[in-house]
């Protein structure tokens, strides 16, 4: 059975992996696109988007680690879109166009039924009314010996950290404040859940740290 990982988490010196008001013009929420530049310069993100070019080094290193051996994915509904409450429609398709990153099974956290969503490149998103456990259980048995990532959004990753069920985690602290939003660690020991860190290192646009579970 494979690990429950979480990669390149993108998180402010402050410690918020979101802004405020998250809409369509803002995924990350008001001032969170910052968190996210280090990675939009990796050839790794700029491949996976189609585009030419970009910089290899350490934050590539960290951006390629968290394709490796993924058979599925989890992500909380904010990281699937924009809409709340009950779906109005099924229109929304996603941030990421008809052929979005994950080339894997991805099951979708909500509290609002809809049938799976079948899109290009092997894309499959189920939307789990159940809860993480149940998410999990279904991402597992469809990734078999591989692992499942969890990509977000934060309380997600609370979830995840707070009941035990991430492995390892991947932060990818960027070097700007927001002040506002979506805070990781708040009211979080996690020594006490378990969680040490394994390893650090200093990306050119990011400082990158791995926590695990262990002895």
């Amino acid at each position: 059975m494979g690990r429950i990982r979480v990669e390149s988490f993108m998180m402010s010196l402050d410690g918020y992996g979101a802004g405020p008001d998250q809409d369509l013009a803002n995924p990350m929420g008001v001032g969170g696109g910052a968190l996210s530049r280090w990675a939009f310069t990796t050839r790794t993100f700029r491949t996976m988007f189609g585009q030419d070019g970009g910089a290899e080094g350490v934050d590539d290193d960290y951006a390629q680690r968290g394709f490796r051996n993924v058979g599925a994915w989890i992500l909380g509904r904010n990281m699937f879109g924009p809409v709340r409450g009950p779906w109005p429609d099924y229109d929304w398709r996603g941030w990421w166009g008809e052929n979005p990153p994950y080339h894997v099974p991805i099951f979708v956290l909500t509290h609002y039924a809809r049938p799976p969503l079948k899109m290009e490149g092997d894309n499959v998103f189920h939307f789990v009314t159940g809860g993480l456990a149940e998410a999990v259980a279904q991402a597992r048995a469809a990734a078999g010996d591989k692992d499942v990532r969890i990509g977000g959004g934060v309380q997600t990753v609370r979830e995840g950290l707070t009941t035990g069920v991430i492995d390892e985690m991947h932060m990818a602290i960027s070097p700007v404040l927001l002040g506002a939003g979506e805070h990781l660690m708040t009211g979080l020991n996690l020594p006490a859940l378990g969680y040490k860190v394994a390893q650090t290192a200093q990306g050119e646009e990011a400082n990158h740290v791995v926590i695990a579970r262990g002895p």
